[in-house]
This record gives C-alpha cells, sequence and structure tokens, in this order.
C-alpha cells in the first residue's frame, strides 16, 4: 500500500479579492516523506504566497492543502495551530530567533509549546545543537553569533520538534557564499535525517540545485524545471 503523502495540494488557488487577479491557480503538488523539493520563482509570482497556503498561515481562494491526511481549511483557527505546531518547521530568511533567548532556548522553543517534558525538551535540545555543530554556543545570546550560526539556530529550532514538513522561504538570502552554502547542505542533511519532507522556497538556481527536484512556479502555474 503507498504511503499517505506528507502534503498534497489539489487544484489550490489564492486571488486577494473576489474579482482580482489571481496570484495562484491550479497549483497541484504530492510531496512524500524523505523528499526535499526546491520551488524557484521570480520576485512577486507568489512564492511566499504559497509557502503560507501549505502552512495554513492563509486561506485559499480554492482548492485543498492536505497535510498527513488532514484538509487545513477543515479545521478550525486552534485546531490548525496546533497542527501545524507540531507537524510544520519554518526556516526564514530573517532567522526570527528571539533575542532575549538563549540559543538552547530558542532551540527548545518547539518543544516548550508543545509541553514535552522537561528531561526529554533538554536532550532533544543538547541533540540537536550537536547536529547543527553548536553543541558549546547554547547559554550564548544571539547577538553573540555571526549570520551563519544563527541560521544554524534556525534550522536547529525548526528540525527540534521533529515536523513532518520543513518549509524554508529564502534561508541563505542574508548569508555569504560560504555560509549559505553550508546553510543549505545542512538543511537538506537533516530534514533527509529526520525522514521528513521538506520544501525549500528561492529564486536561485544554486540553492535549488540541492534539492531532490526542481519545480518552477510562474504565470503559467507550477511546473517542472526545464533544464535549457
Amino acid at each position: 500500500m503507498t504511503a499517505t503523502p506528507v502534503l498534497q495540494c489539489r487544484g489550490l488557488g489564492k486571488r486577494y479579492s473576489p474579482a482580482g487577479v489571481a496570484l495562484l491557480d491550479d497549483i497541484n503538488l504530492e510531496l512524500h516523506a524523505g523528499e526535499y523539493l526546491a520551488i524557484m520563482g521570480e520576485s512577486g509570482v507568489g512564492k511566499s504566497t504559497l509557502l503560507n497556503l501549505l502552512a495554513g498561515l492563509e486561506q485559499p481562494s480554492a482548492g485543498q492543502v492536505i497535510l498527513d491526511g488532514t484538509d487545513l481549511g477543515a479545521l478550525d483557527d486552534d485546531t490548525a495551530t496546533l497542527l501545524r505546531r507540531r507537524s510544520v518547521g519554518f526556516v526564514f530568511q530573517a532567522f526570527h530567533v528571539l533575542p532575549y533567548l538563549s540559543v538552547g532556548q530558542n532551540v527548545a522553543l518547539p518543544l516548550d509549546l508543545l509541553g514535552t517534558p522537561m528531561p526529554e525538551r533538554g536532550e532533544r535540545t543538547r541533540a540537536m545543537l550537536a547536529a547543527v555543530g553548536l553543541e558549546t554556543l547554547g547559554a550564548r545570546m544571539p547577538r553573540e553569533l555571526s549570520g551563519g550560526e544563527t541560521q544554524r539556530i534556525a534550522i536547529a529550532r525548526a528540525l527540534v520538534h521533529r515536523p513532518r514538513l520543513v518549509l524554508a522561504d529564502e534561508p541563505t538570502g542574508n548569508l555569504d557564499p560560504r555560509n549559505a552554502a553550508q546553510t543549505l547542505e545542512l538543511l537538506r542533511s537533516q530534514v533527509k535525517a529526520q525522514a521528513g519532507a521538506g520544501i525549500l522556497i528561492t529564486h536561485s538556481r544554486a540553492a535549488a540545485d540541492t534539492a531532490d527536484r526542481i519545480l518552477v512556479l510562474d504565470a503559467r502555474g507550477l511546473h517542472a524545471f526545464a533544464n535549457g
């Protein structure tokens, strides 16, 4: 029997007024555990909007988003928030670490929100810091870190609760080429190690090449990348 996809989109569309031009129209996508997908597109084509729809942060104008067999559109706000908190990890271009929490506290935050018992919380946080090469920095504050280190903290935080789906929105946009390459490899390897599924939103071909497959979002919709 075929495993249930981690994520399915069926006829997904988004417009911001009833009479407005559709920003996204008839988006169809299926993603299974172990897959790491890149979605490329120019600025303004709706990449971030698509990510918000996939996470249930925005409601579609048409179609469905199904996460681990659950139709996000059928959930009330509280239930959708709980599902997102448990099953989705986010990595952003701007890092979004909390400056008043230590490195370890930032990484542990998803576990705190899920009510994970303290011994397990500490063990998983330490393991995740070690996985991203920052095991000695748990007591430091974010202001003491470099940009590359800060993005590694964001990746650790996105993965510490072992989400089924990781969504990364231009995660290397604020990094130099060396740190960007390291961040992309770390993100891919950690998604694979946890047997989850990942989507990388990017405008960069070099970043997209780190994924298992590439799709392009443009005025025609979402379609396979054609090299050359």
